[in-house]
């Protein structure tokens, strides 16, 4: 007795149209694989005003270190916000991972950068705050210059690296509205102008 096929196919006859349902259920199963095959690489990469032009992950004697520069500009509408008294601030985070197949990623250490960017309506400048250090600029592209590009920026001990084992750093880079004025993060909320950041992984050997 023959084995009856788990899977039966039909021919279609000369002349005779597909269905349209029959034509939805192949633009599904089309959009699926490329879901499939491209979501990997997006969930890895997102970015939103903000573009990276250059990461460096380096070793040295001092442990593992960082090196990045990032592009974006202001919207008028930011520009605007700065003119009025409130400042900005900008984020850049760095977490070492390392992978682990039978459970969750590992995250080794967190390191974090803030900028504060504030406009000086009396000295007609813009102050950029780092770490308790401060920088007085007379245009806004400097200022923003300033935040846009790191050096040598450590990260963790070289006895937190396991010899062998990959690694990788999820990096990002943001305008943070969660330090503005409660008010406004209400008032905010939506806008495009407001959602600057970048998400991005970065693989090291």
């Amino acid at each position: 007795m023959l084995a009856r096929p788990l899977v039966s196919v039909k021919t279609i006859e000369p002349g005779r149209q597909w269905a349209p349902r029959t034509w939805a259920l192949m633009l599904f199963l089309v959009l699926g694989l490329c879901f499939a095959l491209c979501g990997p690489a997006l969930a890895q990469t997102t970015s939103s005003g903000i573009e990276l032009n250059h990461v460096e992950v380096t070793r040295g004697d001092d442990g593992l270190a960082l090196s990045f520069s990032v592009r974006f500009e202001l919207a008028p509408l930011l520009e605007d916000a700065l003119l009025k008294g409130i400042p900005l601030h900008f984020v850049a985070q760095a977490d070492l991972i390392r992978p682990r197949w039978y459970w969750r990623d590992k995250r080794i250490t967190r390191a974090t950068r803030t900028w504060r960017l504030a406009y000086q309506p009396l000295a007609r400048q813009y102050r950029v705050s780092f770490g308790g250090l401060n920088q007085n600029f007379d245009n806004l592209g400097d200022a923003l210059a300033a935040m846009r590009r790191v050096g040598n920026w450590k990260l963790a001990e070289l006895a937190d690296v396991e010899d062998g084992a990959r690694h990788y750093i999820a990096f990002s880079y943001k305008l943070d509205t969660t330090l503005l004025p409660r008010p406004m993060q209400i008032g905010i909320s939506g806008v495009p102008e407001w959602n600057l950041r970048l998400e991005n992984t970065v693989r090291f050997e």
